[in-house]
């Protein structure tokens, strides 16, 4: 007998993952020296307010906390699609700022490696997904 794990806890579970990747990041760059001082210059050279950044932050975090609710109770076809659009926008916000950076600190590249593999695993999965006619309880 071959157990079947759920697609929707499965997905569930790996945002889950992203989602405490995530934290863990920004919680070690705080420990950093000169961290905080680096948002500030960004904000300076791209003429956003920290307040913004801060804002945008808080929308990207969103984004799995969100799925990990959405992954569990929308119906099959809105939660495939969803992981999908989710995973990938995750990918853009994870690896996107980093590219061409120079600066970029090791624990923030091994967390971002676990955070890029979990979101692939999830576009996959959210692919591949076919209904059975699993609804949600």
């Amino acid at each position: 007998m071959k157990n079947r794990v759920d697609t929707r806890n499965l997905l569930s579970l790996l945002w889950i993952v992203v989602l405490l990747n995530m934290l863990t990041a920004d919680i070690l760059t705080l420990f950093i020296p000169g961290a905080l001082d680096e948002v500030v210059e960004i904000a300076a050279e791209t003429e956003v307010p920290v307040s913004r950044l801060m804002l945008f932050g808080a929308i990207m975090i969103e984004i799995p906390i969100l799925m990990i609710i959405f992954s569990r109770i929308f119906r099959y076809l809105i939660n495939r699609w969803l992981n999908i659009v989710a995973s990938t926008i995750t990918i853009l916000f994870v690896v996107g700022p980093e590219i061409g950076n120079d600066s970029v600190k090791p624990h923030y590249v091994f967390v971002a490696f676990v955070e890029v593999a979990c979101l692939i695993a999830i576009w996959v999965i959210a692919w591949k997904w076919h209904d059975h006619g699993d609804q949600p309880t």
